[in-house]
């Protein structure tokens, strides 16, 4: 161990040297390298965790700027997890990093939580969420929880000694409609990186024994006000009879039936005067933000199911949104009202487009 590097954690008395052998000797998986991921992965690297695990599959977007503040400019259209690597490795070059190329699903998830100590939560979505919480339930692992909207986040340590799992707080997933979107709704830049920070110091207390560790706690953070509260919850023991994982958790990567790169999309756009598109976000969105190269028409998520009619079933329908969440969403949707449509999922969605313009 490198007495110099630690030193300023090492000489806390509430530390010292054993927490820091704690932390070297732990593994750490990091699902998703994004707004919560970075300051995580970027803080545990420094402090010293032994080996690091990081699940990611993205490509950084010109959106991603504003908050995933690892990434630069001349990082867009490079693959996440190679520039994560890279520059996690010059950080700290002692660190054992495992990188999974690939997005978390029901088919990899226990193989690869398995591997690992403790699980952060850096994902942007619910069908993750519910997967990670299972798969650590089956396990018996604990993990770091975080989310945020707008000016708000939340955190908490689920499945911790005992305690209670997230299905205890949330025990159902909400539905394509209830489910809020940072990209319909907005994040202020810098609050994933408190939350965020804020997930790598409850690895440490739970990694290293000290402290008081958010188990059975949610934590609320109002950036505007600058205020935190604290809500307790309790063990709910059916949550923890789960043997194995859901056949389906939704919207997961290898769920899409159908999807379509935007390079793809604008070969088709060359070679036909007509093409359907269907822009599934909000109607602000869609007005702020038009595409002129794509001729789409604007039927907002919510409004999908009362317009189906305006569909024309007869020829292959592309579905668009910022960042190709909400138009899987709707590929879904679609499926089950008439599974005889020809459907693709545009990834990436307009987050994608803005990058090849750029």
């Amino acid at each position: 161990m490198d007495i110099n590097r630690y030193q300023r954690q090492t000489i806390l008395r509430e530390f010292g040297p054993e927490a820091q052998q704690k932390l070297k000797d732990s593994s750490v998986l990091v699902v998703g390298a994004g707004g919560l991921g970075i300051p995580a992965l970027l803080y545990l690297n420094a402090m010293g965790v032994g080996t690091i695990g990081i699940v990611e599959q993205d490509i950084v977007e010109i959106t991603n700027l504003q908050r995933q503040v690892l990434y630069t400019e001349g990082d867009l259209g490079k693959p996440k997890i190679e520039v994560v690597l890279e520059r996690l490795k010059r950080q700290n070059s002692s660190t054992n990093f495992k990188p999974f190329d690939t997005f978390l699903t029901r088919h990899n998830a226990l193989e690869i939580i398995a591997q690992f100590d403790i699980v952060v939560d850096g994902s942007d979505n619910f069908p993750t969420r519910y997967l990670i919480n299972d798969a650590c339930v089956i396990l018996k692992k604990p993990f770091v929880s975080g989310a945020i909207q707008g000016f708000e986040g939340q955190l908490s340590v689920f499945n911790y000694q005992g305690g209670p799992t997230y299905r205890c707080l949330f025990p159902n997933m909400p539905s394509a409609e209830e489910i809020p979107n940072c990209n319909e709704n907005g994040v202020l830049g810098v609050i994933p990186g408190i939350i965020g920070n804020l997930q790598a110091l409850e690895v440490v207390k739970a990694v290293s024994g000290i402290g008081d560790v958010l188990n059975g706690k949610l934590l609320l953070f109002n950036g505007l006000h600058q205020s935190y509260q604290t809500i307790n919850f309790n063990l709910q023991p059916q949550n923890t009879a789960i043997k194995k994982l859901l056949k389906s958790y939704g919207s997961e990567a290898c769920e899409i039936h159908q999807n379509i790169s935007v390079e793809e999309l604008e070969k088709i756009l060359k070679d036909q005067k007509h093409v359907q598109i269907i822009d599934v976000r909000t109607k602000k969105e869609f007005e702020n933000f038009p595409l002129p190269q794509a001729k789409a028409l604007n039927i907002p998520l919510n409004e999908l199911k009362g317009r189906i009619k305006e569909l024309n079933s007869q020829s292959p329908i592309y579905l668009l949104c910022q960042s190709g969440t909400r138009s899987d969403m709707a590929v879904r949707m679609l499926e089950e009202l008439n599974p005889k449509l020809e459907l693709y999922n545009i990834v990436g969605g307009v987050d994608r487009f803005l990058t090849l313009q750029n």
